[in-house]
């Protein structure tokens, strides 16, 4: 059970690492540069962890599938991107895909 939460840790480091990316402008601002690297660092450190007991199709897809929806809404929240119904359905696609995958691999 450790190893979901290792997972759910790397894909919060990971959703905040790329929410840094546009406000680190390039790597010119220091401070949101600092929380682009730590957040990959972080999120691909718990990610080996997850994958000790997760097979790595299953945790790659909850990983991919939970950040793109989370990064998703933060783009919307944090930099007015939009996110209209059609954005919405296609999250909702993959992750009813991120589902099946992860009932077909009983892991």
């Amino acid at each position: 059970m450790m190893h979901w939460f290792y997972l759910a840790i790397a894909i919060v480091s990971e959703v905040a690492g790329s929410s840094a990316l546009p406000a680190a402008q390039g790597f010119r601002n220091p401070g949101p540069s600092l929380l682009v690297v730590a957040g990959y660092v972080s999120a691909f450190y718990f990610l080996s962890l997850t994958l000790e007991a997760i097979p790595l199709g299953v945790a790659y897809a909850v990983w991919s599938g939970v950040g793109l929806a989370l990064i998703s809404v933060a783009g919307w929240v944090f930099y007015r991107q939009s996110l209209g119904p059609v954005e919405i359905f296609g999250i909702l696609m993959i992750g009813a895909g991120v589902v099946v995958l992860k009932l077909g691999s009983g892991a």
